[in-house]
């Protein structure tokens, strides 16, 4: 395979995680400044969330010898319940009974939960992309939660991160694309030992 055919398969196989992350900090940012209006926005989120993690973990699935039909329906499984219950919830009155500021708070850190667990057991590189949510969605919840970034600052050499959310949020993705990103190449590198 030639030098560029393997540049654009890896850009191809980043693209998701790059939509992936790109969506995610611009909705965190929309709804910093006010989560009215924002809950629609981050109902499409999940479902493009739930996609993108159908669809990355397929090399993961390759690699480790299992079904890629059984790790399918794990996937829409997984992904299933957490549609199904944020479906429930809007049918059943609960966005309107929690409010619509508090529904996206808990939307996301379900999106969070169910990122990690996929993480942990289908596609390890959604773990990241689920701590960064929790991390996003617990910022958002109270202005005293800003204090977590002191810690998180100084691990990643920010100056003054609690008075830089929006910094932090950015610097936070690019971590946790970084990580991931890791990890795909670790995985395009066990397919072709594989297939080798």
């Amino acid at each position: 395979m030639s030098t560029s055919a393997k540049q654009g398969s890896l850009t191809l196989s980043l693209l998701p995680s790059v939509i992936l992350y790109g969506v995610a900090v611009a909705l965190i940012l929309l709804t910093r400044q006010g989560t009215s209006g924002m809950l629609p926005y981050w109902q499409v989120f999940v479902l493009l969330a739930a996609f993108i993690s159908l669809l990355s973990g397929f090399r993961q699935a390759y690699v480790n010898d299992r079904s890629r039909i059984m790790y399918m329906i794990k996937q829409i499984i997984h992904w299933g319940i957490l549609v199904g219950a944020l479906w429930l919830w809007q049918t059943q009155s609960v966005t309107s009974g929690l409010g619509e500021a508090k529904y996206t708070l808990v939307l996301m850190y379900l999106l969070a939960i169910s990122s990690i667990t996929a993480g942990l057991y289908l596609d390890f590189r959604t773990l990241f992309f689920g701590i960064f949510m929790g991390i996003c969605a617990y910022l958002l919840t109270a202005s005293a939660n800003l204090a977590i970034l002191a810690p998180i600052g100084k691990t990643l050499h920010v100056a003054d991160p609690t008075t830089k959310p929006v910094t932090m949020i950015a610097v936070m993705a690019l971590v946790a694309f970084a990580l991931s990103t890791f990890f795909l190449l670790t995985q395009r590198g066990s397919v072709a030992a594989k297939r080798g």
